[in-house]
């Protein structure tokens, strides 16, 4: 049976702009919390970005809604990065749907909740960290939800657990810097963990070795955290790719790094909004802001892509259309403000997508578009085509990689 979220506060859904992973702070009623959502909203998205961009066991979806099928998932509001108010508290909220399937005859349910809490939530909390020096929220709060297999009268049944974790901010900051599982364990102590609204003790006096060690028993087959295959309905493209690959030298991805790349390009940023915002449509309470991604350093442009209102059948379709007719006419005008030598590695045009004389915010489709600099720079200079950028780069649909076919996309759409 599917259940909202226990962390969820009521929201309201209002006629505007669809994020992926992050909630658009006109959605939150309470004034307290929007304020906060959107003195955060640049920080918020790192941190989505950040926790995409790990490769869990097995497949993770951010979600506001638990205990869904797979299927469903795709199609399910994943906006899950939030603060709220919890047990008398606020908290920085992140709510999701992890497809690791646990025995019940090999794994008791306190090692499940333990498996979820070292496999999916300590990577959340690590990547999270950062906003561990606001001062305005408590605790981070995570509600993650896995499933458990158990045979009834000789038939398999599967159901979701959910396991709810609550940790103070200074114990998360701690937990970064645990040097070994055992230091971990200690600083996990302090967690409170539900289980179907349950309390659990996880730890004793030291980490349990097996348990953050071993790996879950998972369903057969299970696919890897992060598709890169098209889609069933789309060919891979013909084109090869000929653009120079994404950057694989370290860079300095602190968050000293991004504030001081921020600063340096501030001028150059208020410009392209002020000269380019009639053309891309930026979202005004999402400014362009550096994030990490792929251990790079991206900028992330924020803006809405209408596409017409017959393109709505399809997300691929959608997604294809929406690069062709609004994406690549951006590029060329947005390189022109930066030099061959900028300093970070690719752009990230993250674009909510709506198809013209929708009514709702439920009708957007969140669709990420992130290109390496080298890769732009050969687009701009009509070196190779859109076909060869997007193969090269990364889309996004809801925070999961897909493969466009942009010819196969408009020749659907013609027919």
């Amino acid at each position: 049976m599917q259940r909202t979220s226990g962390l969820c506060i009521a929201s309201c859904w209002l006629v505007g702009v669809t994020f992926a992973q992050v909630l658009s702070p006109p959605e939150i009623l309470d004034t307290e919390l929007r304020e906060l959502q959107q003195k955060h909203m640049a920080d918020l998205k790192r941190v989505a970005v950040a926790i995409s961009s790990y490769q869990f066991p097995y497949r993770f979806y951010f979600s506001r809604k638990l205990d869904v099928t797979e299927e469903q998932e795709k199609l399910v509001d994943q906006r899950s990065i939030e603060f709220a108010r919890f047990r008398n508290q606020v908290v920085l909220q992140i709510t999701g749907n992890y497809f690791a399937s646990y025995s019940a005859d090999l794994m008791k349910k306190e090692d499940r909740a333990r498996q979820t809490v070292v496999d999916v939530m300590v990577p959340i909390l690590k990547a999270a960290a950062p906003l561990a020096q606001e001062e305005g929220f408590q605790s981070f709060a995570l509600e993650i939800s896995h499933h458990v297999r158990k045979k009834t009268l000789g038939v398999t049944g599967e159901r979701a657990e959910n396991v709810v974790l609550t940790l103070p901010r200074d114990a998360v900051t701690r937990l970064v810097s645990a040097s070994g599982t055992e230091e971990q364990g200690l600083v996990l102590r302090e967690a409170m963990v539900l289980l179907d609204g349950q309390p659990v003790s996880l730890w004793g006096s030291e980490l349990s070795e097996s348990a953050a060690s071993s790996s879950p028993a998972p369903s057969p087959a299970p696919p890897p955290a992060k598709p890169v295959a098209a889609p069933a309905t789309l060919r891979p493209s013909p084109v090869a790719s000929a653009l120079p690959a994404a950057p694989t030298s370290a860079r300095d991805t602190s968050q000293d790094a991004l504030k001081s790349l921020q600063s340096k390009y501030q001028g150059t940023l208020d410009r392209i909004v002020r000269d380019l915002d009639n053309q891309a449509r930026f979202v005004g309470y999402a400014p362009p802001v550096f994030i990490t991604f792929h251990k790079g350093v991206y900028l992330q442009l924020s803006l809405t892509a209408p596409v017409p209102a017959d393109a709505d059948g399809s997300r691929y379709r959608s997604a294809a259309i929406a690069f062709d007719e609004h994406i690549a006419s951006l590029i060329r005008p947005i390189m022109t403000y930066f030099k061959e030598d900028a300093d970070f590695d690719g752009i990230d045009f993250s674009a909510t997508i709506r198809p013209a004389g929708a009514a709702d915010a439920g009708s957007s489709l969140a669709v990420e578009y992130i290109f390496s600099v080298p890769a732009l720079r050969s687009y701009e200079q009509y070196d190779s085509t859109g076909q060869q950028l997007v193969n090269a780069g990364f889309v996004l649909i809801n925070g999961e990689r897909v493969g466009l076919d942009l010819q196969a996309a408009e020749s659907r759409l013609s027919k």
